[in-house]
């Protein structure tokens, strides 16, 4: 029987950084198999993949994962723990045994934080700050545990709803490598470079830089295809804050404090998604908080959008052994293995991934979804 590993990502794009997780995950477990759950075309800080997830699973197979699969929208755009918790689901309903992360502090005790949550969140809310702040620091005050590193928050965030799914998974946390998350430049002293920095030498015409830090799959993605960025879509944005009435913006999810008054003063001032972005930022606004937001706004997504389990399994790409993976497992899915996309799927099923791919083929020009089949990699 083949055992496989789950692997949380959105190689936005996948780099080496990654092909060294994915390395370190298989010899951790022994595992036989890499299960990619991706997120697919919109990402958890609420912005665009840089590439279509079609092109960004292609890469990962060329990388070396053995099979990807499609973190569905209403669990891809959320705040860490629901984020988390659609990644655990999904990994439990492939039969992966082990979940592998990246963190910051891999040793870190995720037990202790979790028997130390606050029993009530919402009473220590406070609106001159970011609630993820005040939270982090209630966990440090009653743990010694200081969480405020992205992976390791997220690491958190799988270990709480891997609990509280009856712990379904072996946990992997590995030490992440290389620079920063958000590091803007490449260095030349290293072959690790973070997703950020890659997308920013892309914008500027470096290749040459972006070449040394990414698999030959990647490069060749760089090279051939377009990468999307927020500004692509800010007219979109823009119409729909300026024109829909502000008792409608109130209907989307997360729209809570009347911040929906800021962001169509906002929209009407600012001629760039950048100089939005700094239109809206206070204190108590992140500026990925005030990007989900704005993601939710162009999908019209309403809580009974978002808050939602997920009822299938959208299968994106395998190789060989992907493919001996799937044959083993197919007959023992709870839920529907979607790989052909019909008009039934798409108003049954899959209707935010849809909406989400409709908004990059308007940008890109290549269809997300209908007439798309599951990419082979031999």
């Amino acid at each position: 029987m083949l055992q496989a590993v789950g692997i949380v990502s959105e190689y936005n794009p996948f780099h080496n950084g990654h092909l060294y997780m994915l390395k370190q995950a298989k010899q951790a477990t022994g595992a036989d198999v890499t299960v990619a759950i991706m997120s697919g075309n919109w990402l958890q800080r609420g912005e665009p993949a840089a590439y279509d997830k079609w092109q960004r699973t292609k890469a990962a197979l060329q990388g070396g994962v053995d099979l990807v699969i499609e973190l569905p929208e209403f669990s891809a755009v959320q705040p860490s723990h629901l984020f988390s918790k659609g990644a655990v689901d999904l990994a439990a309903k492939v039969k992966c045994q082990w979940l592998a992360f990246g963190a910051e502090h891999p040793q870190m005790d995720y037990q202790v934080l979790t028997d130390h949550q606050p029993e009530n969140p919402a009473d220590f809310k406070k609106f001159d700050r970011p609630y993820a702040s005040v939270f982090q620091d209630f966990l440090f005050n009653e743990t010694g545990i200081r969480l405020n590193q992205p992976n390791d928050i997220l690491g958190f965030g799988y270990a709480k709803a891997n609990a509280e799914a009856g712990n379904p998974l072996a946990l992997v946390p590995i030490q992440r490598m290389g620079s920063q998350h958000d590091a803007t430049r490449i260095s030349h002293a290293s072959r690790i470079a973070s997703a950020t920095a890659i997308r920013q030498a892309v914008i500027e015409h470096d290749l040459a830089a972006a070449d040394r830090v990414v698999p030959t799959g990647t490069t060749t993605m760089l090279k051939n295809d377009q990468m999307l960025t927020w500004q692509d879509f800010w007219p979109f944005l823009r119409f729909e804050l300026v024109e829909n009435p502000i008792e409608k913006l109130h209907q989307i999810y997360q729209m809570t404090e009347g911040i929906e008054y800021r962001l169509k003063r906002a929209a009407i001032k600012a001629e760039s998604f950048t100089e939005f972005l700094h239109l809206v930022k206070t204190k108590r606004y992140t500026y990925t908080r005030i990007q989900r937001l704005c993601t939710y706004v162009l999908l019209h997504a309403a809580s009974h959008d978002m808050l939602q389990t997920a009822t299938y399994v959208r299968l994106l790409g395998f190789n060989t052994m992907g493919q001996r993976y799937l044959n083993q497992i197919k007959g023992h899915l709870d839920v529907p293995l979607i790989t052909k996309v019909t008009d039934d799927v798409v108003a049954d099923t899959i209707q935010m991934d849809f909406r989400v791919g409709m908004l990059t083929q308007m940008i890109n020009g290549l269809s997300q979804d209908y007439y798309r089949h599951p990419i082979i990699v031999e």
